[in-house]
């Protein structure tokens, strides 16, 4: 038991070390990820579509 509270003490401790982010910095980094996740989806669909269009002119569909 005692091993528990010493952990939790712990804890707490590097809790209060910590700092957190304003609601403005949360906002603007969301932000960020959003438009990051956004630019990379749509250049990975890009290469799925340019890589397709190769392996179809590569490989005719009536060959198999």
């Amino acid at each position: 038991m005692n091993g528990v509270k010493l952990f939790t003490s712990e804890v707490i401790g590097e809790m209060k070390k910590s700092t957190w982010p304003s609601r403005q910095e949360l906002l603007e980094s969301t932000v960020v990820v959003i438009v990051c996740l956004v630019l990379m989806s749509l250049f990975v669909g890009l290469c799925d579509r340019i890589l397709v269009m190769i392996l179809h002119v590569l490989i005719p569909t009536g060959c198999l």
